[in-house]
């Protein structure tokens, strides 16, 4: 639950949105039900999609950061696509210090690319919603959010963008961006990883699934339903998920080396079974 000081210095946003995919309009849904004032652009044209759930659109980056007057951006683009978004945002032309937010699964490089590019009195908020439109189309609550303040002297625009989540009942997570990095390349790629695995290998239903097996076909379903671009950002850009592949290797082998030692070891048995039959 929001603490009373933090819900106190809740109050409505101007959000501007780059990068209007599934997963933006699936988090403006919710901040327009709240009140928040929403603009984005996007290099898909979403205009029409965009009037229907009241956000204001434009097709160009630079008339979007001249004209929408945002307190908060947030940056919703793939992971694999950042650097050439923040290429092509026109910081300039900005007319006001705003909080840059970003909400990428991947947490050291977007804080890196972000310190680099954002005007020095400009805010930076690097956030990880670890839900999306099927596992929060329920609502968020007991849903983490992840985040770290990395560059926020704006404490009342940065608080009143967490009371988005923590309204809605989400547990907060506040940690570095490198711890969230390690934790998520022992889970989130590793089951990412597995999954497209069991996808590549092609399993199916059968007649005889066990409840561990259907967890597994729901593993890969989740996973199928994700671009292998997203896929791919966890392992590219975040340095802890290649000592998890290796590990994942590893482990995989030696598993495989126990089970053709044990198989070996019942073959050598069947001569001397043979021979005591003989016997017999």
């Amino acid at each position: 639950m929001a603490s009373s000081s933090a819900a106190s210095s809740s109050r409505a946003l101007r959000i501007g949105i780059i990068g209007f995919g599934p997963f933006a309009q699936f988090l403006a849904k919710t901040m327009a039900k709240q009140g928040h004032r929403l603009s984005a652009t996007s290099r898909t044209d979403y205009s029409q999609r965009s009037a229907e759930m009241g956000v204001t659109f434009f097709r160009d980056v630079g008339e979007f950061i001249e004209a929408g007057g945002n307190e908060v951006i947030m940056i919703c683009t793939s992971i694999m696509s950042l650097s050439e978004v923040l290429k092509s945002i026109p910081f300039h032309r900005l007319g006001r210090p705003t909080l840059f937010v970003d909400v990428l699964s991947v947490k050291e490089y977007p804080r890196s690319s972000l310190l680099q590019v954002v005007p020095e009195d400009s805010d930076i908020l690097c956030t990880h919603p670890m839900f999306g439109p099927q596992s929060g189309k329920y609502g968020w609550e007991d849903l983490k959010f992840m985040y770290e303040r990395v560059r926020v002297r704006d404490h009342e625009t940065c608080s009143s963008f967490l009371q988005i989540f923590q309204k809605e009942g989400c547990r907060m997570l506040e940690m570095s961006c490198k711890s969230h990095d390690k934790l998520a390349a022992q889970s989130q790629f590793i089951a990412h990883m597995i999954g497209r695995i069991l996808a590549e290998m092609g399993i199916e239903s059968t007649s005889i699934d066990t409840k561990g097996f259907e967890s597994l076909l729901q593993l890969k379903k989740n996973t199928e339903n994700d671009s292998f671009d997203m896929f791919s950002g966890l392992f590219v850009h975040n340095r802890f998920a290649r000592q998890e592949m290796e590990n994942l290797g590893s482990a995989l082998e030696k598993v495989r080396e126990g089970l053709v030692q044990r198989m070996l070891e019942e073959q050598e048995k069947k001569p001397i079974q043979e021979n005591d039959e003989n016997t017999n």
